[in-house]
């Protein structure tokens, strides 16, 4: 697979650097909320992204995890363009509520597959919720709306070569590291 491209965002839209502890606030901001009107039995995380704040919101619900993974295929170096689910989904979710997280949400395609993976699972009610809000699709529950690009905190850097280094995609958008 090639190096990853340098992103190009919309400069009319700007940049979210996200650090950990907004991130940490975040992820409370958005358990606070979906507990205020609901409790789910279980939460899944869509991997990757959305691994690390569907963790974060069931530890603080205090109910079991687990995660999905629904990406886009890599094929002969190519990205597909439509997500797909990969995995089966645990036959514990049959007859429960869930509440599927995601790091952002712009289009819905991601979210609209893992939740259909859901159902068809038998889960017996899902709900969708999302650290950032991004786009047209409207989770049910989101911390934050912004149009702004995302750069979450565990997506800045990358290693290389056993070294910690700023994440080529991101190129010209974070700030430069302190020598």
């Amino acid at each position: 697979m090639s190096a990853p491209q340098p992103y190009a965002p919309d400069p009319t839209k700007g940049v979210l650097v996200v650090d950990w502890p907004l991130f940490g606030e975040l992820s409370r901001a958005l358990a606070v909320r979906v507990a205020r009107e609901w409790h789910p039995d279980l939460v899944f995380g869509i991997a990757t992204a959305g691994v690390v704040p569907g963790a974060a919101v069931a530890a603080i619900l205090d109910v079991p995890f687990h995660s999905v993974l629904v990406s886009r295929r890599y094929q002969a170096e190519q990205v597909r363009e439509t997500p797909a689910v990969f995995g089966a989904v645990p036959a514990d979710v049959r007859g429960r509520r869930v509440l599927v997280v995601d790091e952002t949400c712009d289009s819905g395609q991601t979210m609209r597959l893992a939740v259909g993976a859901l159902v068809n699972a038998g889960a017996r009610e899902v709900r969708t919720a999302v650290s950032f809000r991004t786009g047209s699709y409207a989770p049910d529950y989101h911390a934050l709306a912004t149009q702004a690009m995302i750069v979450l905190p565990w997506d800045r850097e990358i290693l290389v070569d056993g070294d910690l280094r700023p994440n080529p995609k991101y190129a010209g958008l974070l700030p430069e590291p302190l020598a």
